[in-house]
């Protein structure tokens, strides 16, 4: 019986497993998921857990649970890929061999890569990306009453790009409840433009940061961080003074693809042109943030990608080439304080643009627009991801590759 080995039981990993589970079975095939530990994060509730909006509990299950039946699960560390021989070794000394082997170990945060982050680390230095981060920052904000916050992405790419945005504007919502909002400082440093990284949502973002009186300093490149000072420092001397830093740290693949062998310098494993397979290894796939490819990283890629990667793989197995290409697609819901959000669509050729979503005319969501209902299908996607896009279930009328059906494509309109 042949293997498919997934490395990682996330979102990735998990919607692979329900949408091939069936398929290989028939085939004759087995599925193996490995995974270091038995705790699924809804890593898009880490970002409400600092303004009380989600508690820590809220947002963990079981891995083995969410696993489909019929899949072998094993809780093991995985030392090396041993590409040369389709092995994988763990780190007791075992192996486990593939035929096809998918990874999707996602990114880690590394604030040591950035000198002088630890030595400030949960003190005035903290980050929301690990469930840790947002519980202590939690308590942070709430002792927080003057002085100036931080927002600040070290690097690109991160998970989620628009979260850091997203903290920013529910900080000006959170110090408004609370009535200290006069007397905080908000800047958001990024190493990008502005708000985003196309012209139109650009435009529109950076009007709301204005609105909201949160201060942009683009193109940051950050040297180092003087936590004792309170500064961070950037490659061309410029210095952004704080007395609470809320940081995105460098975000880099798992330390198993360095040790593999397998990764470029942030151990993302370079992939072909179809943005799936290994460059150097034709029986390695690759799904969502472990990808060296130039897509969004966030969870609503890789639910697309899913639909995408299980046409290819079932080609492979069947001795066949899927003729079929992902675009990239990506869709965010940005929160932006006062029970009301933003809904952007787009790929790698289209930027996000206005409109309404799915239905053109209908909505309910409205693309580049703060409504109450884009706020309120965000809290709601929480169910959706846990009961059914875990499941491996297309999103009815949101399909895979993005549509222009909605969109008011205003690029070259006059500002």
């Amino acid at each position: 019986m042949k293997n498919l080995v997934i490395l990682g039981a996330g979102t990735g990993g998990t919607i692979m497993a329900h949408k091939l589970a069936k398929p290989l079975a028939r085939k004759g095939w087995k599925i193996t998921v490995v995974d270091k530990d038995e705790h699924h994060y809804y890593q898009p509730g880490f970002l409400l857990v600092p303004f009380g909006i989600y508690q820590p509990e809220d947002l963990i299950r079981k891995k083995s649970y969410l696993l489909p039946r019929g899949v072998d699960f094993l809780i093991k560390e995985v030392e090396e890929i041993k590409p040369q021989t389709s092995k994988i070794r763990f780190a007791d000394g075992q192996e486990l061999s593939y035929d096809l082997l998918l990874i999707a170990t996602g990114v880690e945060i590394c604030p040591e890569e950035t000198p002088g982050m630890l030595d400030g680390w949960r003190q005035n230095i903290f980050d929301y990306y690990s469930l840790e981060g947002a519980t202590l920052l939690a308590q942070k904000l709430s002792e927080f009453k003057e002085g100036t916050l931080v927002v600040h992405i070290n690097e690109m790419p991160i998970k989620c790009n628009v979260s850091p945005l997203e903290f920013a504007f529910l900080a000006d919502w959170y110090f408004s409840q609370k009535k200290v909002r006069e007397n905080i400082k908000i800047i958001y440093v990024t190493p990008i433009s502005g708000a985003f990284t196309r012209p139109v949502a650009i435009r529109y973002l950076g009007n709301l940061l204005e609105k909201k009186k949160i201060e942009v300093i683009p193109f940051f490149m950050t040297e180092k961080i003087d936590p004792a000072a309170g500064k961070i420092v950037c490659y061309d001397g410029r210095e952004v003074s704080f007395d609470l830093l809320v940081t995105i740290p460098t975000n880099m693949g798992s330390k198993l693809i360095k040790r593999s062998g397998l990764g470029d310098e942030m151990n993302f494993v370079p992939v072909d042109k179809s943005g799936f397979r290994s460059e150097r290894f034709e029986n390695i796939f690759v799904i969502g943030d472990a990808a060296g490819n130039n897509w969004t990283k966030a969870g609503s890629v890789v639910h697309f990608e899913s639909e995408i990667l299980t046409k290819i793989i079932l080609a492979e197995i069947d001795g066949k080439k899927a003729e079929v290409e992902f675009d990239g697609h990506a869709n965010c819901f940005i929160e932006t304080g006062f029970g009301k959000a933003v809904v952007i669509d787009y790929n790698e050729e289209v930027e996000p643009l206005p409109g309404k979503f799915p239905w053109p005319g209908l909505g309910p969501l409205s693309l580049l627009k703060e409504t109450r209902i884009n706020h309120w299908s965000k809290l709601a996607f929480e169910w959706v991801y846990w009961h059914w896009l875990l499941k491996g279930r297309a999103i009815p009328f949101v399909p895979a590759l993005m549509s222009m059906r909605g969109k008011k494509d205003i690029r070259q309109w006059p500002e």
